[in-house]
Order: structure tokens, then sequence, then C-alpha cells
């Protein structure tokens, strides 16, 4: 498992004092044995179930988890997504935890995956943003990929990404994009956030890659495909609802960046149930 996940799942269980659950203590023996489901209570694209399983196993490595739906799978309600067999005191330490990263990442999936499915056969793609949970990045972009998004960059040191503040402190997109790539020591990708047709031009002129179109009308979407010519990569980044993102994408543009997908999405229902004791 990638080691940015064992660090969340390590901390997370921290958090909720999984080395001290009184309760558990105080209830039952330490022979219990439990063997529960991860049900789905809706249909959605599942994420997060091998980090879920992970929970426990970093719990105890004796724990058996059974994946019968690996993540960036569709289900429906009613669905067995996986089972979990072991020590009952080991496993109740670590259900909340394991839930709590199933249903939020589940659902940042299901979220992702219904805009995607908005936009089929545009061509276009949807882009998780660095809009994400803190400490939880890694896992929230793993569910964007799993919802059929793709993640964009992960963190600050990927690529450059010139925004309008960056723009305004130095004086004009095109000088801000020449600097950038006057210092590009590692030839990374160049994005730059224009918000107007001169700044459009300008970025155009520049050793840009790619332009991120902030905030535009559709009308203002399709000028900017057309000035570019395909030159450029062209990302729209706005905040549209699931009836006005195929719109967007039919204005030619190569990706819509998402905010809300990450920062604003609805948890998946799954529930943990017990469905044997011995």
């Amino acid at each position: 498992m990638d080691a940015r996940i064992e660090h969340i799942i390590k901390e997370a269980l921290k958090e909720d004092g999984y080395d001290n659950d009184v309760t558990t203590k105080a209830v039952l023996p330490n022979n219990f044995v439990l063997t529960g489901q991860f049900i789905a209570k809706a249909s959605g694209v599942v994420s997060g179930v091998e980090a879920a399983g992970g929970v426990f196993q970093y719990i105890n490595s004796k724990i058996k988890v059974e994946i019968l739906r690996k993540s960036g799978s569709y289900v429906n309600r009613g669905t067995v997504i996986a089972y979990v067999q072991g020590p009952i005191k080991d496993i109740l330490r670590g259900e909340q935890v394991a839930l709590n990263i199933f249903q939020r990442m589940s659902g940042i999936a299901t979220e992702t995956n219904k805009f995607v499915q908005e936009l089929h056969g545009t061509g276009c793609a949807i882009l998780g943003t660095r809009n994400t949970t803190p400490l939880l990045r890694a896992l929230e972009k793993q569910a964007v990929i799993d919802g059929g998004g793709q993640a964009d960059r992960l963190n600050l040191s990927d690529r450059i990404v010139i925004t309008a503040n960056h723009v305004a402190a130095v004086g004009g997109v095109k000088k801000a994009a020449d600097l950038a790539a006057s210092n590009n020591t590692l030839n990374l990708i160049i994005e730059v956030e224009v918000e107007n047709e001169a700044e459009m031009l300008a970025a155009l002129d520049s050793p840009c890659d790619s332009i991120i179109l902030s905030n535009m009308t559709n009308e203002e979407l399709t000028r900017m495909v057309v000035l570019n010519q395909g030159r450029k990569k062209l990302i729209a980044q706005c905040n549209p609802t699931l009836k006005s993102v195929r719109s967007i994408a039919l204005t030619g543009v190569d990706y819509i960046a998402l905010d809300s997908i990450t920062n604003s999405c609805k948890a998946l229902d799954i529930i943990f149930k017990i469905s044997k004791l011995r």
C-alpha cells in the first residue's frame, strides 16, 4: 500500500483512540471471532475499498479481508462489497475509521462518475483539483480516478501553475510565463490562468503548455477555443452543475476542473454488518 495512505490510516486510528477502546474491553471477551460485511445502502462507484481493508490489517495482520468489488466498481444498493473476518475486539476498533474512509471516498468517486457520464462522447475530461480535505489528498485524488476523472497535479511541486495572483504580482501573463520558463530547470509542465481575451492572447504568445480559462461563459469559452486553434491544452475552471457541464464540454475545451467533487460531495451510504459470531 502507498506509504501516504498507510500514514493516513495510522493517524486516523490514533485520532479515534483505537488502542484504548474501553467499550469493547468492557463488554466483549478476547476469543470472539467475527465475520462481517460491508454493504452498499445506495448505488454508486466505490473507492477506498483497499484502504478500508488496510485499516483492519494495520490493527491485526491476521484479520482476513476478502474484497468482492474493487475500487472503481459500480455497485447497486444491497451489494456486498467486502468481507472481514477476525477477532471482534480488533475489528470493532477499526470499524468506524474504515467506514469513514470508505464512505467518503466512494462519495467522491460516485460524484465524479456522474460528471464523467455527462461528458460521454465529447472528448473532454474531468479534472480533480487541490481543493481537498487536508491530509487526505492521496485518497481523494485516487477516488477521482476511480470515478473516471483525472487527478491533475497532486501538490505544488509537480507542475508550474501561474494563477491570477502570480500574474498580478509580476505585471502580466506573458512576463509570468517567460519567467517560469527561464527558471524551469526540471522541465515541468507550465499552466497559466487567464480571465479575458487579452490575457488569452498573451498566453498563446508565451511558452506555457496549457491555459486555464477562469470563470468564463460558454460564449467566451467558445471564443477562446477558436483563438487557440489547438495550440495549447485548454482547461475550463468553473463550477458547473450536472445539467450544465456538458454544454461547457461542447465548447471544445479539453478539460473541466471541478472543486465540488472533492470539497462538497455527499458520502456514499455504506454499512458494516456482522453476519456471524463464533
